[in-house]
């Protein structure tokens, strides 16, 4: 499946600054960062809900929040990317 992640993490202290760097960090465990803090993942249904559980537990849900897009198994023909950054290709494997 494919996934599009977002976050918004409160940095108006020096938690919220750590609360920041685990997010990306996990994010980055997971999938490709296209934007400061947009991620697109490409996993499993048990995956995904690993790293929604991590995230969850990382965040301050009074001050922080996450998004997930489910885009489906079909992704490549939904998304449409214009600009610097080249998207991921989803039929192929993701090696880090």
């Amino acid at each position: 499946m494919f996934v599009l992640i977002t976050y918004d993490v409160s940095t108006e202290d020096a938690a919220g600054k750590k609360r920041l760097r685990r997010v990306a960090k996990i994010c980055v465990d997971y999938g490709v960062r296209v934007q400061n803090s947009v991620f697109e993942c490409v996993a499993e249904p048990a995956k995904i809900l690993e790293l929604k559980h991590k995230l969850t537990k990382e965040i301050d849900p009074k001050k922080d929040s996450l998004r997930f897009y489910d885009l489906g198994n079909r992704s490549k023909l939904k998304v449409e990317h214009i600009g610097a950054k080249e998207t991921m290709d989803v039929e192929k494997p993701l090696i880090f």
